[in-house]
């Protein structure tokens, strides 16, 4: 019986998501949704001509506006994150992010920054790898954990301790938790020899920025990585990928988080993303050498490396 009202629920979600994209197109723009158009049109008309505009999904808004928006986002899903997660990958995303961690190949002493590492699923990888490897010098590792939004990083708090994954109770290994902007690091040059960012570098304002950023903390031979919703080799999957990011994600959103807005943009901010090759580009261009990448499941994720050298 809840079984059966909650796809009558779903449905109806979708049909009223349909309807309004339906509207959209037939009004301003063909991939706004719920009010975005008139938003978009509104924040680029008071833009004056000497400031930068961005995107926010599918809107263009000023870039002094995404930060906040952004902000707002996660804080509207950050208690039901990890749960949307599972529902919108099906739980692939704990494969990819296994997979991440295992190119990553942490060693004993590293000192890891995990950046938009919220609620510490990368971060929590990082330290139970490095805890089944031998450590017969006792190096001490370390990780930050670092996120622009304070409540995804309460969020991950909360959980390393109830997974016991804190200073005072791991072997030979530190963590730390800072609220910080990934265009404005806060940290010396050349502290981390590792810098990992998580399906959280498409969510920042400049790109370019965060990667000089990334660039600058590292240590010669420091390594970036980088794990992204990206797009997929097939026509015709990235078609089907479509139909079911755009026409059931943000239903779905509403259904398990009471959050419709905040999920249509996660899906419009995937499709505004750079593809892979520019975004081997972007990370050259910041000073990267040996920057390749990895496709997981046909493109919908990539794994992206370069090496500070």
């Amino acid at each position: 019986m809840q079984s059966t009202r909650s796809n009558r629920v779903l449905l109806s979600l979708t049909r009223r998501f349909l309807h309004n994209r339906t509207t959209a197109q037939a009004t301003t723009s063909p991939l706004w949704s719920r009010g975005a158009a008139g938003e978009a049109s509104s924040s680029a008309g008071t833009a004056t001509a000497e400031e930068h505009t961005t995107h926010f999904g599918f809107q263009t808004v000023r870039e002094s506006e995404k930060e906040q928006k952004v902000h707002q986002v996660f804080e509207q899903v950050a208690q039901s994150y990890d749960m949307m997660n599972d529902a919108m990958s099906l739980g692939i995303h704990r494969v990819w992010k296994d997979i991440f961690v295992e190119r990553l190949g942490p060693v004993h002493g590293m000192r890891l920054l995990d950046m938009a590492g919220g609620t510490g699923d990368i971060t929590f990888r990082y330290l139970r790898y490095l805890a089944n490897q031998p450590n017969p010098q006792q190096r001490v590792s370390h990780v930050t954990v670092s996120d622009i939004n304070q409540h995804m990083l309460d969020v991950g708090e909360e959980r390393a301790r109830r997974l016991g994954l804190t200073t005072e109770k791991l072997p030979n290994s530190t963590i730390a938790w800072k609220c910080a902007d990934a265009e404005k690091l806060p940290f010396e040059s050349d502290s981390f020899t590792a810098y990992t960012i998580a399906f959280g570098v498409r969510n920042v304002t400049r790109v370019d920025k965060a990667l000089a950023e990334a660039y600058r903390v590292l240590q010669p031979g420091g390594r970036f990585m980088c794990l992204e919703f990206s797009h997929l080799t097939n026509e015709t999957m990235q078609w089907l990928y479509d139909q079911y990011s755009f026409q059931l994600i943000p239903p779905m959103g509403q259904l398990l988080a009471g959050q419709w807005q905040a999920y249509q943009y996660l899906v419009e901010s995937i499709r505004r993303f750079p593809k892979q090759e520019q975004f081997k580009q972007m990370i050259q261009e910041a000073g990267f050498e040996q920057v390749s990448y990895e496709n997981l499941t046909f493109g919908v994720v990539s794994i992206h490396s370069g090496f500070k050298l």
